[in-house]
C-alpha cells in the first residue's frame, strides 16, 4: 500500500483486538488517508473468511492480528538551487489483517514487542568520606601554611 508503516500502524493499534463490526465503524470516522486502505483491507479479509473457510456468523468475527512491515520504497530526486538534489522516498508497506472466529484466542500477538528491561536492586546511598578535600583546596591550604 501507498502508506508508510507508522502512519499506517497507528491506525492498526487502534483495531487490534476490536470486533470486526467495531473496527469497521472507527476506521469509517478515523480522520486519516490510511484509514481507508486499511478499510479495504479489513473487508477483503472478512469476505475470505466468509468464502474460503465458511464463516457463518459475522460478528463473531474478531482482528486478531494487524501489522503493517515496511514495504519497496520509491525513489525520487528534487532538484534545488544552485545545481543541488534532494532525494525523495515515497515509502510503502504491506498491510496484514487477520480475522478469527474463536472466542478462546491467547489474544494479539507478541511478535515484535520488547522485553521489559530486568529491574536492578537500588544501590545504598552514598555518602561524601569525611577528611578528603579536592585538589584545589588542598593546593589552597598548603599555600596558606
Amino acid at each position: 500500500m501507498r502508506v508508510s508503516s507508522r502512519k499506517a500502524g497507528q491506525v492498526l493499534r487502534e483495531i487490534r483486538g476490536k470486533s470486526v463490526g467495531d473496527a469497521l465503524a472507527l476506521l469509517q470516522y478515523t480522520p486519516r488517508a490510511a484509514a481507508r486502505l486499511i478499510e479495504k483491507v479489513l473487508r477483503s479479509a472478512v469476505a475470505n473468511a466468509e468464502h474460503n473457510h465458511q464463516v457463518r456468523n459475522l460478528d463473531d468475527l474478531r482482528v486478531v492480528h494487524a501489522v503493517a512491515d515496511g514495504g519497496p520504497s520509491l525513489k525520487r530526486v528534487q532538484p534545488r538551487a544552485m545545481g543541488r538534489a534532494f532525494f525523495i522516498r515515497h515509502r510503502t508497506s504491506h498491510l496484514t489483517v487477520a480475522v478469527s472466529d474463536e472466542t478462546a484466542t491467547a489474544g494479539p500477538s507478541r511478535r515484535g514487542r520488547r522485553a521489559a528491561p530486568p529491574t536492578r536492586p537500588a544501590a545504598p546511598p552514598t555518602r561524601p568520606v569525611a577528611g578528603r578535600r579536592s585538589r584545589r583546596t588542598a593546593a589552597a591550604g598548603k599555600e596558606s601554611r
